[in-house]
């Protein structure tokens, strides 16, 4: 489900609408699950998991649904990009939203043209702000296990690149792009289909792995300039930001780590990360890392204008744990080039007891001079008062002072990522 707020004149229009996915309208209409979920359809032993999976696919053989058109729910993430509003969920690819005039939201469709029968996408493309493309991947449980490619600013799809040198499926959620490269992460957490005939979830921890990091040009045709440096105790679910420096010769990464791994799948209550900045040398191949700030932090965003290049503040959710959120750190990261940087916190916001928020996001002023010049903006829930607000922080002050805040008609549940859009962004999606 969707939920958007609308602020113009004074006044706040708010909207909750299920994006109407082929999975969604399907399992509607029989009035039960149909589509596999593989989080929950693989728990409670070998014969249930299998039961399941026979009962899917005679299913699909009978025709009473087709997987090729997509088996996603489009829960994850918002993005904008080729001229339309995207939901995103990386189980299946993009779905075109559009919001109305009056504030409604309107599922316009599959957008298949980023792919083909039985592909996904990632949830989290990165959009530059200069040239407006996005670049994005998809991961698979076959051969190719991981496939790059950019979107032009008109929605072509340019040609993909098959990452042949990723030797296993992991899941890849996210990834980082600078100026002229891609970086992605070869974590733990592996994908092994075949543990279904054992009873076990496909997606699992592996401890004997060496997590890497991968490097290929940002315009790469092919991965035969591709590189991976080992990052030993480094598993990345998600990335802030990535640059160069140094002449290009240095790619800098921010991402949060997470510790316990073994954790990350059935208990996210004792999941604790490390905000970390890696710096990976192009010309040796060696990587550097240090903690620039410890908590359980995640959901970190920046001004959305220097995706892929150097940035200062980074702004993150503090897990209760995720996806409950309890409050909102801000990062200097130019504290982080010193040797003893430590904790490169420079100001917090926690919530009143029993108030629990999701991701932050970044809101530039209009005529903003500096990078911090703006607002974050989230949703938090009282769970004592059963109520729920829309929150703007002044993302310049000390404390992250909330100055406006809007209550809400009803419950937004704890989510995932989110997205603001210009008003003047809005009038050209009304064209389309």
């Amino acid at each position: 489900m969707l939920h958007s707020i609308r602020i113009s004149g004074g006044e706040a229009v708010f909207c909750s609408r299920f994006v109407r996915t082929y999975k969604y309208g399907l399992e509607r209409e029989s009035g039960s699950p149909v589509i596999l979920n593989v989080f929950s359809a693989f728990n409670g032993g070998l014969l249930s998991s299998l039961s399941r999976c026979v009962l899917a696919s005679g299913r699909a053989l009978a025709g009473e649904f087709d997987p090729r058109r997509g088996i996603g729910v489009a829960n994850t993430s918002v993005a904008l990009f080729a001229g339309k509003l995207f939901a995103l969920g990386e189980s299946d690819l993009p779905y075109s939203v559009k919001l109305t005039p009056d504030g409604d939201i309107i599922t316009l469709g599959r957008h298949v043209s980023f792919g083909e029968p039985y592909m996904t996408m990632t949830a989290h493309p990165k959009i530059a702000a200069d040239s407006g493309e996005a670049f994005a991947f998809r991961h698979s449980i076959t051969h190719p296990f991981l496939t790059y490619f950019r979107i032009k600013p008109d929605g072509i799809k340019q040609p993909e690149v098959p990452i042949h040198s990723l030797k296993q499926a992991s899941l890849v959620h996210d990834f980082a792009v600078t100026e002229n490269y891609a970086v992605f992460s070869d974590s733990q957490i592996a994908i092994k289909p075949a543990e279904i005939l054992r009873g076990k979830a496909p997606i699992g921890v592996d401890p004997k792995k060496v997590p890497r990091l991968g490097i290929i040009r940002r315009y790469a045709v092919d991965e035969s300039e591709m590189w991976w440096v080992e990052a030993p105790g480094f598993n990345m679910i998600h990335a802030v930001n990535a640059w160069e420096e140094d002449g290009g010769d240095t790619v800098v990464m921010v991402a949060p780590n997470i510790l316990g791994v073994e954790n990350v799948l059935e208990r996210l209550d004792l999941i604790q990360t490390s905000m970390e900045r890696i710096e990976i040398n192009v010309k040796t191949k060696k990587m550097n890392r240090k903690s620039v700030c410890s908590g359980n932090l995640d959901f970190a965003v920046i001004n959305s204008a220097y995706v892929g290049k150097k940035n200062r503040y980074v702004y993150a959710a503090i897990g209760d744990p995720m996806p409950k959120t309890v409050g909102v750190v801000k990062i200097d990261l130019s504290l982080s080039t010193t040797v003893n940087s430590g904790d490169c916190t420079v100001a917090r916001h926690l919530f009143p007891p029993g108030c629990y928020g999701g991701e932050p996001f970044f809101v530039p002023k209009a005529a903003a001079a500096e990078e911090d010049d703006g607002y974050l903006v989230s949703y938090v829930h009282d769970e004592n008062r059963n109520e729920s607000k829309f929150i703007v922080m002044d993302a310049k002050s000390p404390n992250l002072e909330i100055v406006a805040s809007v209550k809400l008609p009803q419950r937004v549940p704890y989510g995932f990522h989110g997205i603001f859009v210009p008003q003047c962004e809005l009038e050209r999606l009304y064209d389309n």
